[in-house]
């Protein structure tokens, strides 16, 4: 009797599942942990949170300057503040009097 080689599809086909296991390993694992993966995209929607959460700081910060911009050109009680407090002005008849700072507190001292 003659042995028959075993021809290449036949081998194809037995390791054919195998193989498509090891591919869709391969794709699960890519799609996990690849550039564009699920861990790379949930790390992108935490940073385009933050960012969002930092515009709203600003745009908050950004309309309180805009009223103190306003508040400085049109209220009077404003500018009497600013230039009390900054600039040390007084109103006729007004005498301004200025304290020294405190100290700062001496740090007491350890004795041996």
């Amino acid at each position: 009797m003659i042995e028959q080689k075993p021809k290449i599809t036949d081998k194809l086909l037995h390791f054919a599942p195998h193989l498509m296991v090891v591919f869709v390993a391969v794709l699960l694992v890519h799609d996990v942990l690849g550039t564009h993966g699920y861990l790379a995209m949930r790390q992108k929607q935490r940073e385009l949170q933050k960012v969002r959460q930092q515009l709203e700081k600003l745009d908050k910060e950004n309309a309180q300057l805009q009223q103190s911009v306003q508040d400085l050109k049109s209220d009077p009680e404003t500018i009497r503040k600013i230039a009390r407090e900054q600039y040390g002005l007084a109103a006729p008849g007004e005498t301004i009097i200025k304290l020294p700072a405190p100290r700062p507190a001496e740090p007491p001292t350890v004795k041996p």
